[in-house]
């Protein structure tokens, strides 16, 4: 039996939330430890390298879409270094009618673009005077119809979904999947006059970090776990966890565990739980099935990450961020990121490094394929595509699952947020956190990490 351990803070996960609560917690001097199932850290965030190509299995990038991503950085100097992404590859490309077309980046290309229709072309300049939406749980794709017209929800924002969250924007809520496209339409009653008040507005130097650029860190995203997990301490991180309970006693949170065959035990005051929903069950048995509902029955989408290696590459013209897939072209992928176009080293000089991501809410069958047919059916569409000259022959292929990559922020979201309060309230000490809430994107489980690190600091 390992020895009891006590501590102030037990931290569920070992993945980028929990990590950063840890990392922040330290800084503060407050006690605490982290149990994690798996046998390494960062949870799907992990760099590999191979035949000279570094590659990600799990998020391949992030935004900078608050100042605490670049200030986690800055206070990590010298253990990793940021990396923002090539400007020269920004282009985001998108599949219609047999070719890729760049999506608009201003009025002159908006113009000209043959992705939206000439109607609403005309009909976007009407934005600004309709009336802002009364229903809060409108979905995504009607509040786009409504405000830009068909063929915008068509050819940039389901396929900007498909991307982003692998999901349908039939099925999404604004309110909690874009809550800041969500408050400009409330705020200032119109996208367009929104964004052009927002720009308006001055910006301290600490905002003035939220630059929205997309970011890694020079090496690979496992380089800032790395110095994560060697700042916080390795030795507070236990690892190989199975069989997991929390159970509430007398002011008190006990964790029972097994870990290599013998039993584990935690005790400490406060519990910050950042895993998915999809476990609350067995890890809080004395949840009532009411209370356990919310989470138990979160929507997630199924992904299929294909990464491609070329050493030599013999296709199109790579020069963007990646090409994305309307629904409406009915494709087998959802698209693909060209990460060697736009971080260093990433692939050998000439070559090309591709991830393919396929699956999601909409094509969920494709995650039950075997690897043999999975490749055959991508082969099929992505050497017309991509222009390839010598057909499918990567020099690398590796296939990472995801049975439940991407949480779906729909209408039961409010339920669920409602419950985490009640919860919250009910049982003093207990934090349910994670991509459960606050957002899906490395910048929001960062930012999501030092703020719980913040409350407990000043609780403390």
């Amino acid at each position: 039996m390992h020895e009891p351990i006590k501590t102030e803070v037990l931290i569920i996960g070992a993945g980028l939330t929990g990590l950063t609560t840890a990392f922040y917690l330290k800084k503060a001097g407050i006690p605490f430890r982290i149990v994690e199932k798996a046998g390494h850290v960062g949870g799907v965030i992990r760099t590999f390298r191979e035949q000279g190509f570094v590659y990600e299995a799990g998020p391949n990038t992030g935004v900078v879409g608050n100042p605490e991503v670049v200030e986690l950085f800055e206070e990590l100097a010298g253990r990793c270094t940021l990396e923002i992404a090539n400007p020269d590859a920004k282009r985001r490309l998108i599949w219609k009618g047999g070719r890729w077309h760049a999506l608009p980046s201003g009025p002159i290309s908006a113009v000209f673009t043959p992705l939206f229709t000439l109607k609403d072309k005309f009909r976007i300049l009407g934005e600004p005077f309709r009336k802002k939406g009364t229903n809060p749980n409108e979905h995504l794709s009607e509040m786009v119809k409504r405000r830009l017209g068909r063929s915008f929800l068509d050819y940039a924002v389901d396929p900007f979904v498909s991307g982003v969250y692998a999901g349908d924007p039939r099925y999404l809520v604004p309110r909690y999947a874009l809550p800041k496209l969500y408050q400009l339409e409330q705020d200032y009653g119109s996208f367009v006059r929104g964004a052009i008040q927002k720009a308006k507005q001055p910006r301290d130097e600490c905002t003035k970090k939220a630059t929205r650029e997309v970011f890694s860190a020079e090496g690979g995203l496992g380089s800032l776990i790395n110095a994560l997990a060697d700042s916080v301490g390795r030795e507070n991180i236990v690892l190989n966890c199975s069989e997991i309970t929390i159970t509430p006693d007398n002011g008190q949170y006990t964790l029972k565990a097994s870990m290599g065959g013998e039993p584990l035990a935690v005790t400490a005051p406060c519990v910050a739980s950042t895993v998915g929903g999809y476990v609350f069950p067995g890890l809080y048995p004395f949840l009532t099935e009411t209370e356990v509902a919310p989470f138990r029955d979160m929507k997630y989408a199924p992904v299929v990450q294909v990464i491609l290696g070329f050493k030599h590459w013999r296709g199109m013209n790579l020069n963007a961020f990646g090409g994305l897939v309307p629904t409406k072209e009915n494709k087998n992928f959802l698209g693909a990121l060209f990460t060697s176009s736009f971080f260093k080293q990433r692939a050998p000089e000439d070559g090309a490094l591709i991830s393919v991501f396929m699956g999601g809410i909409k094509r969920p069958e494709i995650y039950g394929m075997s690897d043999e047919d999975l490749l055959a059916t991508l082969e099929k569409e992505f050497v017309w595509m991509m222009g390839l000259k010598r057909g499918f022959s990567p020099d690398m292929v590796q296939i990472y699952r995801y049975k439940r990559a991407i949480p779906q922020y729909g209408e039961d979201t409010g339920i669920r947020l409602e419950m985490i309060e009640a919860l919250q309230e009910k049982y003093p000490g207990l934090i349910l956190a994670g991509n459960i809430r606050d957002g899906i994107g490395m910048a929001d489980r960062i930012k999501q990490g030092r703020m719980i690190a913040t409350q407990l600091a000043g609780v403390g």
